[in-house]
């Protein structure tokens, strides 16, 4: 059975029958090519009978290796049950019932973990800017950092929403709902640099929108900057993900002032309830340098 062909049939299914978002099923075929390498790995194939021990199996190698927390493995067993229903419809010798009996893990909510500056500014500092790939990325993290972007906005961002000299930028975020983001001057000094020195060189002689493009002159991928961002902060010693940038920026305008609204508006929450989460890092961050500068206070409990 051919992978992609198996994928492309799979996502035109998410598309068109279950009506899915496109993120979301880009999101499902991803998981699932996952799986499907998983199972050559294995030396196990579709063809063959998949038990529930074999999926129970691959849940804990991304719990393991990709290091996926619980909401990760709820999308995963949302993108497993998803295309066991899709083999049954197609035709594939078994039963997807099995599926039914996983567990979709408790969701915990946890506050996000958040860089400190001097963190974010040695992180950058490793990116070699003597490269044009090396310009592109510091260009492209000081926007996501600067601009509080997820990585699916950055990766939609077209020259023709970039406003350089206003510091405004239109994005593209959840639901396909479009915003404009402030962005600072660090970010906007990178950019122009990347536009005047690195994008024409990865672009050659080919026409694209994106802001952002490969060394094969194409809109730069998800998982291209997931990649990227992985290995340097491997090389940072930082346990941490892309993400992780976005939830700094937050945290960063709470503490210095910023109102709960305006936070709000610039991360593209549609409720407040879920940008308030960040202000219980805040009161997190208040405690602990009250316990790092006055030690003998640093057994007081507090209610949350």
């Amino acid at each position: 059975m051919n992978k992609q062909s198996l994928l492309e049939r799979y996502y035109s299914r998410l598309i068109a029958l279950e009506r899915r978002a496109s993120l979301t099923a880009g999101t499902y075929r991803f998981e699932i090519s996952r799986f499907l390498d998983w199972l050559a790995g294995e030396k196990l194939s579709l063809e063959k009978t998949i038990c529930l021990d074999d999926v129970t199996r691959y849940l804990a190698f991304r719990r393991n290796v990709d290091g996926i927390d619980s909401r990760s493995v709820a999308k995963a067993i949302s993108a497993l049950r998803s295309f066991f229903r899709f083999l049954e419809d197609d035709g594939h010798n078994g039963s997807a019932s099995f599926v039914s009996l996983l567990e979709i893990p408790r969701r915990v909510d946890r506050l996000p973990f958040v860089h400190r500056k001097e963190d974010v500014d040695a992180l950058f500092g490793l990116i070699d800017t003597e490269t044009i790939l090396g310009i592109r990325n510091r260009a492209l993290y000081e926007f996501i950092y600067s601009a509080g972007l997820r990585i699916s906005e950055a990766v939609s961002l077209n020259t023709d929403g970039l406003f350089l000299s206003k510091f405004l930028a239109q994005v593209k975020g959840k639901g396909s709902k479009e915003r404009l983001v402030v962005f600072g001057p660090d970010a906007a000094h990178w950019v122009r640099r990347y536009m005047a020195e690195a994008r024409p060189v990865l672009l050659g002689r080919r026409n694209s929108k994106a802001l952002f493009v490969s060394r094969a002159g194409k809109r730069l991928s998800r998982k291209g900057i997931w990649k990227n961002y992985c290995a340097l902060a491997h090389e940072a010693g930082l346990n941490t993900k892309l993400h992780t940038l976005r939830h700094t920026f937050a945290t960063e305008l709470l503490a210095g002032g910023a109102d709960l609204r305006s936070v709000q508006e610039l991360l593209g929450h549609s409720a407040i309830t879920t940008t308030q989460i960040y202000t219980h890092i805040d009161q997190g961050r208040l405690r602990e340098n009250h316990r790092k500068y006055l030690p003998k206070l640093k057994n007081w409990n507090v209610e949350s």
